[in-house]
C-alpha cells in the first residue's frame, strides 16, 4: 500500500465521521462518529475484501429475516453470543456491591404473561417438581412487599413456550408478587440446560467458530419495584456442566443456587399442599434504589 493509498482511505474515513458534525443531538453525534471511526478502523485492519463485505451484509440481512417480532429475536441472540449484551449490562449496572447482580435479558421474553398467586404452579409440562422461594429486600435487608417477579424458563425439551407452539399458553411463565414480608414462592420444574437456536445465521457463526450453543440451566427473573432499579437476572443450577462455557457469557458466581432434595415438607410446601419429594431452591434478591 502506498502513502497515497493510505491518504485516500484516511480521507474517506474522516469525511464519513465529519458527516455527523451537524447532528443536533450531542449523544447521537458522539455514538455515530465513534461507530464510524471504529467500523472504518476494523475494515482497514482486516483489509476487508468485497466478497467478505457482501457476505457480511447477507449475514445481517438473514439475521433480520429470522426475527419474527414476537418470540424470536435473532439480533439479541447475535448480541448475546458476541458478548455485547453482557458488556452493555456491565456498563449500565455498576451498582452497589450488596445488590443482586444482573445478567442478559435473552431473546425469548414474552410480555403480558399471567399473574400468579403465591406458590402457584406455572409448569404445565412434565419435569422434576421444584419449589423456588425466597425474599426481595433492599440493600438494608428490609422487606419489599408487592415486588413483581416476572419469571420464565424452558421446558424439559429445552424450548420456551411461544418458541415451541406445542406448549400451552403461559407454560413456565408468570408474574408473581411478594407478600407483606417480601417473600415469594414459585412452583415449577427444575430448569435444564439447552442449546440456543442454531437454525439461523447465529448458528452458522457458531459452527464456523467451532463453538457450542449450550446455555447452563437457569430461571429468568425480571423484578420490578417502584422506586428501585429494575432487576433482570437469572438463577443458575450450581452443578450445571456449562457454567464455565455459557454460549452467551451470562453466568455469575453469585447467581448460582442449589436445588436440594426435600423428602419432608417445609413451611411453604405444606401450606401449598405439595407432594413430597421435591426439589427446593432458595434465594434472596437485593434491590438497589433508583
Amino acid at each position: 500500500m502506498t502513502d497515497q493509498d493510505k491518504a485516500i482511505e484516511k480521507q474517506i474515513s474522516q469525511q464519513a465521521v465529519n458527516s455527523f458534525n451537524d447532528a443536533p443531538n450531542a449523544r447521537y453525534k458522539q455514538i455515530m462518529q465513534s461507530l464510524v471511526r471504529h467500523l472504518h478502523a476494523f475494515v482497514s485492519e482486516v483489509e476487508l475484501t468485497e466478497q467478505e463485505w457482501f457476505e457480511g451484509i447477507g449475514f445481517l440481512t438473514d439475521t433480520g429475516h429470522k426475527c419474527d417480532g414476537l418470540v424470536r429475536q435473532e439480533f439479541i441472540l447475535l448480541s448475546d453470543t458476541l458478548g455485547v449484551s453482557m458488556l452493555v449490562d456491565a456498563i449500565n449496572h455498576r451498582h452497589s456491591a450488596t445488590a443482586t447482580e444482573t445478567t442478559v435479558f435473552g431473546p425469548f421474553y414474552i410480555d403480558g404473561m399471567p399473574d400468579r398467586e403465591f406458590g402457584e404452579n406455572m409448569a404445565f409440562t412434565p419435569g422434576e417438581t421444584a419449589l423456588v422461594r425466597g425474599r426481595v429486600v433492599d440493600i438494608n435487608g428490609d422487606a419489599l412487599a408487592g415486588a413483581v417477579l416476572d419469571v420464565w424458563q424452558t421446558a424439559e425439551n429445552g424450548m420456551y413456550s411461544g418458541q415451541d407452539t406445542e406448549q400451552p399458553f403461559g407454560n413456565l411463565r408468570g408474574r408473581y408478587r411478594t407478600d407483606a414480608d417480601g417473600c415469594f414462592a414459585i412452583r415449577t420444574i427444575v430448569p435444564v440446560a439447552y442449546p440456543i437456536p442454531t437454525d439461523g445465521p447465529v448458528g452458522r457463526m457458531l459452527d464456523a467458530a467451532n463453538r457450542h450453543a449450550w446455555r447452563p440451566a437457569h430461571l429468568h427473573f425480571m423484578i420490578d419495584v417502584p422506586g428501585y432499579r429494575k432487576l433482570v437476572t437469572h438463577l443458575f443450577n450450581h452443578d450445571d456442566p456449562y457454567l464455565q462455557s455459557d454460549a452467551v457469557f451470562g453466568v455469575k458466581q453469585s447467581l448460582q443456587v442449589i436445588y436440594e432434595d426435600l423428602n419432608i415438607h417445609d413451611d411453604v410446601s405444606v401450606r401449598l399442599g405439595m407432594e413430597v419429594p421435591f426439589k427446593r431452591a432458595c434465594y434472596e434478591f437485593v434491590m438497589e434504589s433508583a
